[in-house]
């Protein structure tokens, strides 16, 4: 379920890799033909020729049908799980995802929960089942992957697998036995406290490469500088990260949930998103400073929510177009990987542009040709970070 997404393709074609036979339901109808044809529906590294080989061979197919649940051995349940427009968990996403299939489901198949959960989803899905009548096996064991690096990750990274009785977690074990020997085992609450933990982690992390990069900023150093000084040789400090706009579809996401299980006492959290979501009103304020902005065009370079990556979910860049928009004389933006009406070329924005703000760290600009000045808060340009 949700099998044709940036989460679930990679996985089915894993599992075709690894010779099982793999159905792909999706209610995305244009990411369905795409995937029949063997035509990746976004950027994946490796992906291409996996997903030729297994359309070519039938280990893989997909389908907008909720009836070919009912088919499988295993179901694997990989779906977006929103906030909602108050910024609190969408607690019925699986749910109410399950519930289109619940004709279909039947008793004996093993149901796996791989999406990023409010801790007790789980529960509440075999809550579900069971005023259902069904009995099935269910497991949670979230996907761990990250875009880009998926078809290397999911047969190198640990697996976490949870589930509430012993059979459900050996069944669930020997499917992802398939991918990788690391399996660890939790409880389904533990499990979804891991995956919230590891990402708000990685949230917070950078909120204070964010707030380091501010502090140096505003003292007039460069913090590039700086954080070389401390990663240098030294492994206590390695993983300090430079600034940059910490964004995509999950960080963020998936610190609100923590926040909301914990009633909402979460300050360090909390502080985490006013840093990072903060950060592009802030280097509006900083170049409106240095620079007469009223009378610029500003060319921001990419609108991925990372670098590399055809993925402009929830990034950063886009707030940060709009606050130039209304302080610049005009903004002009282009991605070599997004598709988007609004975007131009590279050499319209070199050639309309007095100033360039790098949105994302895309390798296409680590060593861009071009005499205008560069605002770079990633370092990717190696000019150093000050603004």
């Amino acid at each position: 379920m949700g099998g044709c997404g940036r989460a679930g393709l990679p996985l089915g074609l894993a599992f075709a890799a690894r010779g099982m036979t793999v159905t792909l339901y999706d209610i995305n109808a244009e990411a369905v033909a795409k995937v029949n044809a063997a035509q990746l529906p976004f950027a994946e590294a490796h992906a291409g020729p996996l997903l030729t080989e297994a359309v070519e061979h039938g280990r893989l197919w997909a389908t907008t049908d909720d009836a070919s649940v009912g088919d499988a051995e295993q179901v694997i349940v990989v779906i977006g799980t929103p906030v909602d427009e108050h910024l609190n968990p969408d607690l019925d996403a699986v749910p109410q995802a399950l519930s289109r299939c619940l004709a279909h489901l039947r008793d004996g198949q093993l149901l796996v929960l791989r999406s990023t959960v409010h801790p007790g989803v789980t529960a509440l899905t075999e809550q579900l089942l069971t005023r259902h009548g069904l009995r099935l096996d269910v497991a949670f064991c979230p996907e761990r992957i990250a875009e880009g690096r998926a078809l290397t990750e999911l047969f190198s990274l640990p697996q976490l697998v949870a589930a509430r009785t012993a059979t459900a977690a050996d069944r669930a074990e020997k499917l992802f036995r398939h991918l990788t020997e690391q399996i660890v085992r939790l409880t389904p609450e533990e499990a979804e406290l891991a995956k919230l933990f590891t990402n708000t982690w990685r949230y917070i992390k950078f909120a204070t490469a964010n707030q380091f990069w501010m502090m140096a900023n505003d003292a007039g150093l460069d913090y590039q500088r700086i954080q070389h000084a401390i990663t240098f040789e030294y492994p206590r400090a390695a993983d300090v990260p430079l600034p940059g706009f910490a964004a995509g579809p999950c960080l963020l996401k998936d610190t609100l949930q923590l926040a909301a299980f914990h009633q909402n006492n979460f300050v360090l959290g909390h502080a985490a998103m006013l840093i990072n979501e903060g950060l592009p009103l802030y280097l509006v304020n900083r170049l409106a400073a240095r620079y007469d902005l009223p009378r610029l065009t500003v060319g921001l370079l990419g609108t991925a929510f990372k670098g590399g990556s055809d993925d402009p979910r929830e990034s950063l860049a886009y707030k940060l177009r709009k606050l130039l928009t209304v302080r610049a004389r005009a903004v002009i933006c282009t991605d070599p990987y997004v598709v988007d009406d609004r975007l131009v070329p590279l050499p319209q924005v070199l050639a309309e542009a007095d100033l360039l703000v790098l949105g994302s760290p895309h390798p296409e600009y680590a060593q861009l040709a071009t005499e205008l000045p560069i605002v770079d808060i990633w370092g990717l340009t190696r000019r150093g970070v000050r603004v």
